[in-house]
């Protein structure tokens, strides 16, 4: 028997849409307001998914506040009140749209947490607008 164990967590964030190699003009056909060389921000809600078995012994399928420590260390103090494209290693060269967030988020949840374990990424950058990764 699987259960899936889910975490919520809000960080914040500026960033910009833009790929390098179009045209200013091509930019901001493709990304809108999005493509603002001032950047512009979101207050992202991240949901973690584990998948897995219940331990007989624990009754957990996986320990919360270790994956609440988890998510702060590898998520939220690296990406919370930054902005993605400068202060970021990981969005140096990768446009940070809301897919590649979620994309880098689960690669580095996922070096953490035993792959015994289903891992699911939902990120919304806005009410209406979230994606979801499972890797």
């Amino acid at each position: 028997m699987k259960i899936t164990i889910c975490r919520k967590e809000h960080f914040n964030a500026a960033h910009r849409l833009h790929n390098p190699a179009w045209s200013d003009e091509q930019n901001a056909e493709v990304f809108g307001l999005c493509n603002n060389p001032n950047f512009h921000g979101h207050n992202y809600e991240l949901i973690v998914k584990l998948t897995g078995a219940v331990n007989e012994e624990t009754g957990y399928v996986y320990d919360m506040k270790k994956l609440s420590t988890l998510v702060k260390e590898e998520v939220i103090d690296r990406f919370d009140h930054k902005n993605l494209n400068l202060d970021t290693e990981e969005f140096r060269q990768l446009n940070p749209t809301a897919e590649h967030i979620a994309m880098v988020i689960w690669n580095r949840l996922r070096e953490k947490i035993s792959q015994e374990y289903e891992l699911a990424v939902t990120l919304y950058e806005t009410e209406r607008n979230f994606v979801e990764y499972n890797g």
